[in-house]
């Protein structure tokens, strides 16, 4: 039955050691939490060890100078936090019964796995959740959710860029029952970590594959290019298959057919780097603008852009110079990412539907009034309100001023945010400063609320 006293590790193991050979994404395996959104993130982690020493100091051991407790650190709500946890954990017949390494004696990633549950209130806390929480909380990046099927016309280029500014992303096929499989050995509802795409030279030619973690280690894709089965792997020299570094187990991790890819996985979760990572091969992630603001009924919380007193929501000033460099002559736009994140709400039971609307700016001045709301529509904004702790917007824009309106569906609720603003380049945003309210007829006919 499980221990409900944690057991110290050095009554588990008579040798227990922090990290083995290195940390790797081959090294945990899911226990009795389904928490593979949380495995599918960290494995995603695991391959930037510029990332990772960030979470976690990997030179912490047992050994030399050994406390008793292992320091990790998170990314809550715009800032690093640390916790601390002591090396005991949950067990059953003397094994863990959470996340655990393949090497009986590695411990980073069950002691990793209990310093986030302590961050979220407990290990039950941690049974279902979203990857782009944990990794955002493990990076401080922003997460967008794409659709496999509609990725650009050059799926193989497209995540390659991704994946060289260090971008993570999960992936899963939410098209069937709860962790069954489909006819290829793909789970449903079930996280996974895509690690790598490959341009890969064959005796036939050259094809383009992704590489895959299923955090479970025991499940893999059954298609053509599969680890065990696959005949296709006998057309790629031994030289070509030791520089992908494939490996011929079921340990979970799995190479297959970008197209075969964005047939059997449904939506993908990509995290935006939002500070530079040391690492060969990596260009500069996005330049990043932080604010915090509130929303305060009958004073910013103005609710939906259907509301009269939509004008009262918070506005950022938002300004794009500087054209990207990838941008073809004819067409001088500005590539940004908007992240809307609501702070503390779970604490407080309550998930605000929030969302974001970017208006162009008035010619003078950097507010937008009641009026001139009325007067015209959002250029860009999100499809709909959204209970998600963050709410992403990727957009491009022509050079010019804007306005940002991060907002809630209802009126005058109470809340916190933090606004991420991305760009290529050093675009500026900062918050706008209303003016005072000139109360004409049209406008004491909106605010009677206010007065009441």
């Amino acid at each position: 039955m499980i221990n409900q006293s944690p057991v110290a590790l050095q009554e588990l193991c008579a040798s227990p050691q922090f990290i083995v050979n290195g940390a790797t994404r081959l090294d945990f395996r899911q226990g009795k939490l389904n928490d593979c959104w949380l495995l599918s993130a960290i494995a995603s982690l695991s391959v930037h060890r510029s990332l990772l020493k960030k979470v976690m100091p990997l030179e912490q051991s047992f050994q030399e100078g050994y406390s008793g407790c292992f320091t990790f650190k998170f990314w809550q709500y715009g800032q690093w936090e640390e916790v601390k946890v002591d090396d005991r954990l949950p067990t059953q017949d003397n094994s863990l019964i959470y996340l655990s390494s393949p090497e009986r004696h590695e411990f980073w990633s069950s002691l990793l796995e209990k310093a986030y549950a302590k961050v979220k209130g407990g290990y039950r806390a941690l049974d279902m959740g979203f990857p782009h929480e944990a990794m955002v909380d493990m990076t401080g990046g922003v997460t967008e959710t794409l659709t496999a099927s509609h990725l650009t016309r050059d799926p193989p280029a497209f995540l390659s860029q991704l994946l060289a500014k260090g971008a993570l992303i999960n992936c899963a096929n939410c098209q069937g029952p709860l962790e069954q499989k489909n006819e290829l050995g793909i789970m449903f509802r079930h996280a996974y970590s895509l690690t790598a795409v490959e341009r890969v030279q064959t005796a036939h030619g050259t094809v383009d594959l992704v590489r895959l973690l299923n955090p479970w280690g025991n499940t893999e894709w059954e298609g053509p290019w599969s680890d065990m089965q696959g005949p296709e792997w006998k057309s790629v020299s031994v030289e070509e298959q030791s520089r992908l570094q494939r490996v011929r187990r079921e340990d979970g991790e799995f190479w297959m057919l970008v197209s075969d890819f964005q047939q059997n996985f449904e939506t993908l979760e990509v995290c935006h780097l939002t500070e530079p990572i040391d690492e060969r091969g990596s260009s500069v992630p996005w330049c990043s603008i932080m604010h915090h603001g509130n929303w305060v009924p009958y004073i910013s919380a103005g609710g939906s852009a259907k509301e009269g007193s939509f004008w009262q929501n918070p506005q950022f000033y938002f300004t794009l110079s500087e054209v990207d460099s990838s941008t073809a002559s004819t067409q001088k736009t500005c590539s940004f990412v908007l992240a809307l994140m609501q702070k503390h709400q779970r604490r407080r039971g309550v998930d605000l539907n929030i969302a974001l609307h970017i208006f162009p700016a008035h010619p003078k001045n950097t507010y937008l009034s009641p009026e001139d709301l009325s007067a015209q529509r959002p250029v860009l904004c999100s499809p709909s309100y959204s209970r998600r702790r963050e709410v992403v917007l990727r957009g491009t824009l022509p050079p010019g001023r804007y306005i940002i309106i991060p907002s809630t569906q209802e009126a005058n609720q109470q809340g916190t945010f933090l606004l991420r603003v991305l760009t290529e380049k050093g675009n500026a945003a900062t918050p706008s400063h209303r003016p005072p309210l000139e109360i004409s007829p049209a406008t004491e006919v909106r605010d009677k609320s206010i007065t009441k």
